[in-house]
């Protein structure tokens, strides 16, 4: 299952979201209070979280911003069944597309999506969608993960498999996704008629307790970095695993510091 209905071929596998919790998710549940805050939304609200995942940007929504209602909307139905285990009903959740929401015009007061317009090959198609569902003088907000700056968990990960295979430079999210960049994501809403237009840092401790806290999430296959990971043979992933050793920064005591940062957007729709 891809991130996105449309995503294509390349192997970026999402269909297991407990994997992709020990992945990536332990991090976005530590973004998303923090893009939460920045957006400083009044209570009694109603939210949509667009690729909303295993929940993370969902959950904040819930404990920290007293909503009407808040409504996720995921094509991965392995990531949605994580959601609805994790929020027991506290959400409403529907499978679909970005770039097709399942939802009416002019349905939600705060529209949101949390490290999901890179994924999406038409991203234009899903800022207008997301505009499409907000009602008069809403907020469409959302965030992606800086992979040309400061991400440095798969920073040294790409580093890594690129020089053993050069060739690997060509799934390189950095290079992949335009919007990861805070000139892109400004461009993408503002191109899309939005008002207003404010972006900002996001930035988190991704600290893992020693090497093997690092690496084995790499092993879930969850992801462009885990699942080119697991598409190699035993040795390959091997090589790449002593690369990674020798290259990532290790603490007198095992313990491995970085840092993620991750790029937040907002705007408004007038209507």
């Amino acid at each position: 299952m891809t991130r996105d209905a449309n995503l294509g071929q390349r192997p970026d596998n999402w269909a297991h979201g407990n994997t992709y919790e020990r992945y990536v998710g332990r991090w976005s549940r530590k973004v998303a209070p923090e893009f939460l805050a920045w957006l400083n939304m009044p209570p009694n609200r109603r939210w949509v979280d667009v690729g909303c995942g295993t929940g993370a940007l969902c959950a904040a929504i819930l404990d920290r911003c007293s909503p009407a209602s808040v409504t996720g909307v995921e094509p991965s139905e392995g990531f949605l069944k994580t959601a609805k285990e994790n929020l027991a009903g506290r959400a409403t959740f529907h499978v679909g597309s970005a770039t097709a929401l399942p939802l009416g015009n002019a349905s939600a007061d705060v529209v949101v999506s949390g490290l999901v317009l890179n994924f999406v090959p038409d991203q234009p198609a899903a800022v207008r969608e997301m505009a499409r569902v907000a009602d008069k003088g809403a907020t469409i907000a959302a965030y992606v993960w800086d992979y040309a700056g400061k991400m440095d968990l798969m920073t040294y990960f790409w580093n890594a498999a690129v020089a053993l295979d050069p060739k690997v430079v060509n799934l390189v999210e950095s290079l992949r996704f335009p919007v990861c960049r805070p000139e892109g994501l400004e461009s993408l809403f503002t191109g899309a008629g939005l008002k207003g237009v404010e972006v900002s840092a996001v930035d988190i401790p991704t600290n893992f307790a020693d090497f093997e806290d690092y690496w084995q999430p790499f092993l879930g296959g969850q992801g462009p970095a885990p699942s080119y990971a697991m598409s190699l043979d035993e040795a390959s992933r091997s090589r790449l695993r002593d690369r990674l050793r020798e290259s990532v920064p290790i603490a007198y005591d095992g313990s491995i510091p970085m840092t993620a940062r991750a790029w937040a957007v907002r705007a408004v729709v007038l209507g």
